[in-house]
């Protein structure tokens, strides 16, 4: 149908009923005058409903002059406030102006699934309002002096793009009864000169040897039993973006973030991103904070270890809500508004092994990590991962090289008990003992971690115990 032109068009419809991107369609940007639009250019953007009086201040001021110069004029709001749109209606006429109500009978669902789609959707009870009003309004608008009423059913129902999925060679984070997962935890970064070509390198041979995932420790400076405080060691989450872009089959996540470093919600935030761009191969650990140290040099609070896991146990929830579908009020916040959301169940790992942290993990999270010595003590209730700093040698003559190369101040003996030096064949068996005590998933932070080839040799382990 052809519209007349010069006119006044009235748009009146719910949220998400395709007003707006009906009008960009036939008109030009000059021609249209959006609410939405002005709240966001009076406004913090176009969902600011505090600037929503200001917005229609300048709206009636821009449709009351373009009327008396007799241009066309597209008005797009709800157009459900019947003084409103009387009195455009009105405006309209006494300039002498064709005056045109398009009226939007879009289905509620297809309204519903745009919104959803929105950054900030319309609060689900009051779509539900408009939605309900819009038989009432179509009613007034009949007996309306329109020139022309215009139906329009919306458009076709929005095609969500698929979610991306983990490659289907990924193998799970958490093994499955009699097997193991295996996930390459970097504690350490001698990269030289090209910091992110060394992190690919590791990453991509992890994923070639069979590694489930890979992890990185969450501190702001380098910790005594790994490294020197002047040692490299990259923010964690923009780390795990870069090798989320590199890699296609590993599990991406921290062991553990501190629940005293960042806000629950933004740290929330922050995995579901990370989620997204990886196609649902996130984790998060979380942990309560232990290094004073580290708290004091970048100005955080360090509170005492009760305060700690308080802070602990009230972030899982709120994750949690920000993670699930819909935004109403959960976990204590006035919504969950939170997009991106994670592609699937993202998984939180609770590390620790003080008995508060270990209910905190029953109850709260989807496994625990904790030492190899304290497998049996958690109970079958709860996946068991386990952190280990081992040494692996091709042969004995290579294992005493390593260990006397890593050793320090440390006597030989101690160091390579400490650290199970030992070849592929020692520490299978060593993990079959792991498996058989409960545990589903090792997270291994090589100690001699320098390179590709380091994580290469993890391969006949790797395939011995996850297969």
């Amino acid at each position: 149908m052809e519209l007349p032109d010069p006119a006044l068009v009235v748009l009146v419809g719910p949220a998400g009923a395709g007003k707006s991107a009906w009008a960009a369609a036939r008109y030009r940007d000059a021609e249209i005058v959006s609410s939405d639009a002005l709240r966001e250019r009076v406004g913090t953007g176009p969902a600011d409903l505090d600037a929503g009086d200001d917005a229609f201040a300048v709206l009636e001021a821009i449709v009351a002059a373009r009327l008396r110069r007799g241009l066309t004029t597209v008005v797009d709001t709800l157009g459900l406030d019947t003084g409103r749109r009387r009195a455009w209606l009105a405006a309209g006429r006494a300039a002498g102006m064709p005056c045109v109500a398009t009226v939007f009978d879009t289905p509620a669902a297809v309204c519903r699934a745009r919104n959803r789609g929105r950054d900030r959707p319309v609060p689900a009870p009051a779509l539900a309002s408009q939605v309900k009003r819009m038989p009432g309004v179509s009613a007034e608008i009949a007996t309306e002096q329109w020139s022309l009423v215009v139906r329009e059913d919306g458009g076709p129902a929005p095609i969500a793009a698929p979610a991306p999925v983990p490659d289907n060679r990924a193998k799970p984070v958490f093994a499955d009864p009699g097997r193991l997962s295996f996930v390459l935890q970097v504690s350490r970064f001698p990269w030289g000169e090209e910091p992110a070509a060394w992190l690919t390198s590791v990453a991509l041979a992890a994923e070639d040897a069979g590694f489930a995932g890979l992890a990185l420790m969450d501190h702001l400076i380098q910790i005594p039993q790994v490294g020197r405080p002047f040692e490299a060691i990259p923010e964690p989450l923009v780390t795990l973006g870069l090798l989320a872009g590199a890699t296609s089959t590993l599990h991406l996540g921290t062991l553990v973030s501190p629940a005293t470093f960042r806000p629950a919600g933004v740290l929330a935030k922050s995995f579901a991103t990370l989620d997204a761009l990886s196609g649902g191969r996130a984790f998060c650990g979380l942990g309560a904070g232990w290094w004073e140290r580290e708290h004091a040099a970048f100005g955080l609070p360090f509170p005492a270890p009760r305060e700690r896991v308080d802070l602990l146990e009230q972030a899982i929830p709120v994750m949690r809500a920000l993670w699930a579908k819909g935004t109403k009020p959960a976990a204590g916040l006035p919504e969950s508004t939170s997009y991106p959301r994670p592609v699937g169940a993202l998984p939180i790992i609770v590390g620790g092994t003080g008995p508060r942290l270990l209910r905190l993990a029953a109850a709260l999270g989807d496994a625990c990590n904790v030492p190899a010595a304290r497998v049996g003590e958690v109970g079958p209730q709860k996946r068991v991962t386990v952190l280990d700093v081992p040494v692996l040698g091709e042969d004995r003559d290579h294992v005493a090289t390593l260990v006397e190369r890593l050793r320090g101040r440390t006597d030989a003996a101690t160091f390579a008990a400490r650290h199970h030096a030992g070849t592929a064949d020692r520490h299978v068996a060593r993990y079959r003992g792991l498996v058989d005590a409960g545990a589903c998933t090792v997270f291994v932070a090589p100690a001699d971690l320098s390179g590709p080839d380091d994580v290469a040799r993890w391969a006949p382990i790797t395939a011995a115990l996850s297969s």
